[in-house]
């Protein structure tokens, strides 16, 4: 008895730091931004303490359920780009003798501001930037062409902006495969493209989720991208709500936009929770 006392105590010391820290910076802003989201804008900002569901109802209307779609398009068309750039990408970096080297490139960038990574895409992407001059150079256009601020410009330069986090989650379960399965599909008839279909991509399927979580979640709230290389048609969530708050200053809406977020992103969790799960349970029978 003495033993699991003194066992309890130390695992409460142990998990009480982190337990703090997850409650302080995680689980009470939430609190704060959904009770904000049942209260009434203030005349001048902030928030009067008076309770209504009008945030939420706002939420319905047209204009905005567009705006949700238009989010949700743009996440998902990123999110499958991405995973198809890594899916290959993982592939060839866990078959390489030089793997560190690969994954030094791939975290070379993130060293660097993103804005400056944007801004670097807007003078590539220019109209007197680098591939309209390269084109012009070589005589394949007269004028230059608007490859910015349009909706394509926002997906390509997401995809550069998140592609990382899809390729290592990608790569890390790749290099935990067991490639010998793919050679005894083979003999036993499979092309090579079937047995990576058949075979290999059923066995990384945790790995698949996980990049697919890490990739849409950050880009479903997205805010500095659309801003900088977008135009009228790549306004997004993460847009609304920071012109909700230092613009318009509704501080409840922007709270239930958030919420809104927040729960798109759970329900992503759960889901990669629940397929994590089922396809341990289906391994184990």
């Amino acid at each position: 008895m003495v033993q699991d006392h003194s066992r309890r105590r130390y695992a409460f010391l142990y998990t009480f730091p982190m337990a703090a820290w997850f409650t302080v910076f995680f689980v009470l802003p939430l609190l704060i931004i959904g009770v904000y989201g049942f209260l009434q804008k203030g005349l001048y900002g902030g928030v009067v303490r008076h309770f209504t569901f009008s945030a939420y109802i706002q939420l319905f209307t047209a204009s905005y359920g567009l705006l949700f779609v238009r989010t949700l398009c743009v996440s998902i068309a990123v999110t499958l780009i991405c995973i198809l750039l890594a899916l290959p990408a993982g592939y060839a970096i866990a078959r390489s003798k030089h793997q560190l080297f690969f994954l030094f490139l791939i975290i070379i960038p993130f060293w660097t501001n993103s804005l400056i990574r944007i801004n670097a895409w807007i003078s590539i992407l220019g109209t007197q930037g680098f591939l309209n001059g390269l084109l012009k150079k070589l005589h394949l256009i007269t004028e230059s062409i608007p490859f910015l601020y349009n909706q394509q410009a926002v997906i390509l330069v997401l995809v550069y902006m998140f592609i990382p986090y899809a390729i290592f989650p990608i790569f890390s379960a790749i290099d935990k495969f067991d490639f010998s399965l793919l050679e005894a599909a083979r003999d036993l008839g499979a092309t090579k493209t079937e047995a990576i279909v058949k075979v290999m991509l059923p066995n990384i399927r945790a790995g698949i989720l996980t990049a697919v979580i890490f990739t849409f979640i950050p880009v479903f709230g997205s805010y500095t991208v659309p801003l900088l290389v977008g135009g009228k048609d790549s306004y997004m969530f993460g847009n609304l709500i920071v012109d909700q708050v230092t613009k318009i200053r509704n501080w409840p809406l922007a709270s239930a936009f958030s919420v809104l977020i927040t729960v798109v992103s759970a329900a992503g969790v759960l889901w990669m929770m629940y397929a994590s799960f089922k396809q341990e349970k289906q391994a184990a029978k």
